[in-house]
């Protein structure tokens, strides 16, 4: 079964699978496929992360995420004032160092089965031949900025006609890309025609990103992190993801609290995660960052005593303002725009894949020459330590800007395994709200035992410590809402939220049970 955002995309990644591909195979054919049909976040300029747990029991995490180009400096999006300016978010100096590339690549070289060329191929086609705009591509180009920049204006707004529903989207210099990449693998990418281009442009642009920067790249294997909760395991994403500690500390504050017997949705419930949430995000503020560069204290923000400490601070009857809340000084011993997928494959290896260009589109930059569109993902670096970024995270020097660093992410694969056999596959876009949507969904299985459709479909909500304010979608009754609003807590009726569009695979009784969120346009698609 594969679970993608974009119906195409996942259509390849099962026919990979059926043709007797893995699920590293398929992973590789959905994430290239996905740059081509779903612009929006699916990418070659961006990075990301990909989990896997295979059938024998091991576990890897491969880390792609973007890194800070050499020209890169502390204070470089500040202006003569000190105020951030927008050139961490639009424009040719927003983007990081891409890894997409890389990382599939060495995916593929370590676990994958199938030929590289034939699984990159299925993308090359798709770009040079084009294929169908979707109700959902269309009205998300007619809403993007791409215009701003005349090569993503020429390629995805039809020099500002804009596609139509049904008529057919081309990208050639993708395709040729792709074809490159195909042929003679990432190298092409980081060292070859397609990086001489990308260098180029970007040095005629005003760019950062150089020849050195690209060839210097490298994806990098992690051990993942692991938990567990009320007798099933938890596989996730360790930094610099900030994910998976989020989710293993929130959940740990959960596990003994009984907060679920109260009932999904009900005011006691929502109000006791929502203030697990805002402890994490809080900690999330001051300790997490690029572990390469930052000394992160995954065992202290893990203890056990540790979490029951934060869990004792909550007040089940009064919301604790924001700003009386403290990062809680864990021991620092030691033994992070978007789309997901989830793939299971015949043999039970499961995978799970989340990458990002950041915003949707990017930095809205197309490069002239490859088709690529680029990343602002500097954007997700604490571009002024103390002060909110594009999704209100406010975040510190852990993760301030350095060159070569990586930001710090919220991406959050997850595989949840019961009875020491995968359980569940799950993921995420949707920036900070991805690693509260990928807790509730798992939270909604597992403690108010829905299937994984209902899982996904239910009303969710999300806490970030900053801005001081308990975000719920559509289908909270409005007596919840009062009686969360007589707790303390600060909600804003007025602005209609999505925390976050989750895919997700259930495994059980001998079934794959797919579950697509219908905040989007994606499909499950298995045999």
């Amino acid at each position: 079964m594969v679970v993608a955002q974009e119906p195409i995309a996942a259509d390849i990644g099962l026919a990979v699978l059926k043709s007797g591909g893995n699920a590293i195979d398929a992973a590789v054919a959905v994430g290239f496929a996905l740059a081509v049909t779903y612009p929006f976040a699916g990418n070659l300029g961006g990075g990301g992360f990909l989990l896997a747990r295979f059938a024998d029991g091991r576990t890897t995490f491969i880390d792609f995420r973007e890194r800070a180009p050499g020209k890169a400096s502390h204070d470089m999006y500040l202006d003569a004032s000190g105020n951030a300016t927008r050139d961490s978010l639009v424009g040719w100096r927003a983007s990081g160092v891409p890894g997409s590339a890389r990382g599939f690549e060495l995916a593929h070289k370590k676990y994958g089965r199938k030929p590289w060329s034939q699984l990159v191929k299925h993308s090359a086609k798709l770009a040079t031949r084009g294929f169908p705009v979707s109700y959902a591509l269309m009205q998300s180009l007619k809403g993007s900025k791409l215009a701003q920049f005349p090569e993503s204006k020429r390629i995805f707004l039809k020099n500002g006609a804009f596609y139509q529903m049904d008529e057919t989207l081309r990208q050639p210099e993708l395709g040729r890309t792709l074809n490159r990449i195909a042929r003679r693998g990432a190298n092409d990418f980081y060292e070859g025609q397609t990086a001489r281009i990308l260098a180029a442009e970007m040095e005629k642009n005003g760019g950062l990103i150089t020849l050195a920067d690209l060839k210097d790249y490298k994806a990098v294997e992690r051990r993942p992190l692991e938990g567990d909760y009320k007798g099933h395991h938890i596989i996730t994403a360790p930094p610099p993801s900030s994910g998976g500690i989020g989710i293993l500390q929130m959940m740990g504050m959960l596990e003994h609290s009984g907060y679920e017997k109260s009932g999904s949705g009900s005011a006691a419930s929502i109000h006791y995660a929502a203030e697990a949430m805002r402890r994490y995000y809080v900690d999330r503020s001051e300790y997490l960052g690029d572990p390469d560069f930052f000394k992160v204290p995954v065992s202290g923000l893990l203890d056990p005593a540790y979490i029951r400490k934060r869990a004792g601070s909550i007040d089940r009857d009064r919301a604790t303002p924001s700003d009386q809340l403290a990062p809680g000084g864990p021991a620092a011993r030691e033994s992070t725009e978007t789309t997901h997928f989830s793939i299971v494959d015949a043999e039970g290896n499961a995978v799970a894949v989340t990458y990002t260009l950041n915003g949707g589109y990017g930095s809205q930059v197309t490069v002239p020459g490859i088709g690529v569109l680029m990343n602002n993902e500097m954007d997700d670096f604490a571009a002024k330590p103390g002060t909110p970024n594009m999704f209100g995270l406010v975040q510190g020097e852990s993760n301030a800007i350095v060159p070569g660093k990586r930001p710090l992410s919220s991406m959050t694969p997850t595989i949840v395994l019961k009875d020491n056999k995968p359980y569940m596959v799950v993921g995420a876009p949707g920036g900070s709200r991805i690693i509260t949507a990928v807790m509730q969904v798992i939270l909604n299985v597992i403690d108010f035992k829905m299937n994984i459709q209902e899982a996904i479909d239910a009303p969710r909500f999300h806490h970030q410590w900053k801005p001081d304010r308990l975000e719920l979608e559509k289908g909270v009754s409005p007596d919840t809402i009062a009686l969360l609003k007589a707790k303390g807590h600060n909600i804003e009726e007025s602005k209609p939220v999505v925390v976050a569009r989750v895919e997700a695979i259930l495994i059980e009784d001998g079934w794959l049970k797919g579950g697509q969120d219908g905040r989007g346009a994606g499909k499950a698609a298995g045999y």
